[in-house]
C-alpha cells in the first residue's frame, strides 16, 4: 500500500462533514474538483471507495463510515502537533549565571506586555549550557567566547568586591585587612571555578586563612557570607543590594566582561530575538550596578 496523505484525510473529513463535494471545497477554500481528486487519490491508496458520488451529494460506503473516526483521531493529533510546536516556538531558555536573574527581573513584566506570546525559562547556574546540543536558546557568559559557530553580543562588564556581614565583623577580634585574610574565616570557590578572576584573587590571600565553606553557586555564597559564616567574594550587584553585608573592598577585586551567546540560526526565531533585545536593554540599564559604582559602606 502507499503511504497515506494526511491533506487526502483531511479533505475526506471535510467531505463526509459537508455531505457533498461543493460543501467541502467551501469550507476549505478549494475547487470541489481539487475535492474529488484528493478522494479519488485516497481511494485509490486504500484499494476501495469511500464515498458513494450520487446528484444529491455523497454518502459514505461501509470503509468510509468506518475511516472516518479514525481520521477524525488523525485530525486532533495534528492538532496537538501543531499546538505543540507553537508552544515550543514561543518558549525560549535562557541560562545565566547563578544570582543573575535579580538583574533581569525588574524588566520581565515589561517583557511580557509587549511579547505576550514568549515563555520564557530562565536556567540558572555555574555550569555552562552547551548551546550547540541546545541545553538552552540564549546564555549569558562570563569571560571570552571562543566558539565561532555562536552569535556574540556584548553586555558590558560585571566587578567583583570581597564582603563580610556585620554579624561576623562584630564578634571578631581580629582587624581585617583586605589584602591579607590572615586569621578570618573565609567563603572560598569550588575549584571548578579557580580560573576565575575572582577566585584567584581570593585563593592569593587566604594562605593563613581558614576556608569554612566553598561552593560554586554565587547565590550558595551570598548566603553563607549574610549569615556570617564568613567573609567572601561576590558580584557586586549582588553584594551591594544586601544591607546585612559592608563591603570591604571600594574598588573592585575583578572585572569580567559579559556577553549573550546564541546559535547563529537561532536568531532566525521572532522570540529568541526578542528575548535577546530585551536581556540586552536590562543589562545596559543595570550598567552601574553591575560594575559596582554604588556607594560602598
Amino acid at each position: 500500500m502507499a503511504e497515506l496523505d494526511w491533506d487526502d484525510l483531511r479533505y475526506f473529513l471535510a467531505a463526509a462533514r459537508a455531505g457533498s463535494l461543493a460543501g467541502a471545497a467551501r469550507s476549505v477554500g478549494l475547487e470541489h474538483s481539487t475535492i474529488g481528486r484528493r478522494l479519488a487519490g485516497l481511494e485509490q491508496v486504500l484499494g476501495a471507495a469511500v464515498v458513494l458520488r450520487n446528484p444529491d451529494g455523497i454518502k459514505l460506503t461501509t470503509l468510509g463510515h468506518r475511516l472516518l473516526p479514525l481520521a477524525e483521531q488523525v485530525e486532533h493529533a495534528m492538532r496537538d502537533v501543531r499546538a505543540l510546536a507553537r508552544a515550543e516556538q514561543a518558549r525560549v531558555r535562557l541560562a545565566v549565571p547563578s544570582g543573575m536573574p535579580q538583574l533581569i527581573a525588574p524588566g520581565l513584566a515589561r517583557l511580557r506586555a509587549r511579547h505576550p506570546d514568549v515563555a520564557l525559562e530562565i536556567l540558572s547556574g555555574s555550569r555552562v549550557v552547551d548551546l550547540r546540543r541546545g541545553e538552552a536558546d540564549l546564555a549569558i557568559r562570563a569571560g571570552a567566547v571562543h566558539d565561532a559557530d555562536l552569535v556574540v553580543k556584548k553586555l558590558g562588564e560585571s566587578a567583583t568586591a570581597l564582603y563580610a556581614a556585620q554579624s561576623y565583623l562584630a564578634r571578631r577580634a581580629i582587624a581585617l585587612d583586605p589584602t591579607e585574610l590572615a586569621g578570618h574565616d573565609v567563603i572560598a570557590f569550588d575549584p571548578a571555578l579557580a580560573t576565575l578572576p575572582s577566585a584567584q584573587w581570593l585563593e592569593a590571600r587566604t594562605r593563613d586563612a581558614t576556608i569554612v565553606l566553598r561552593s560554586r553557586e554565587m547565590i550558595d555564597i551570598l548566603t553563607a557570607i549574610t549569615s556570617g559564616l564568613g567573609v567572601g567574594v561576590l558580584p557586586c550587584y549582588l553584594g551591594d543590594a544586601e544591607p546585612a553585608l559592608v563591603r570591604l573592598t571600594r574598588q573592585p577585586v575583578a572585572v569580567t566582561k559579559l556577553s549573550l551567546a546564541y546559535r547563529r540560526e537561532a536568531k532566525l526565531a521572532r522570540p529568541i530575538r526578542a528575548v535577546a533585545d530585551f536581556v540586552v536593554t536590562s543589562m545596559q540599564q543595570q550598567a552601574a550596578r553591575l560594575l559596582g559604582r554604588l556607594t560602598a559602606r
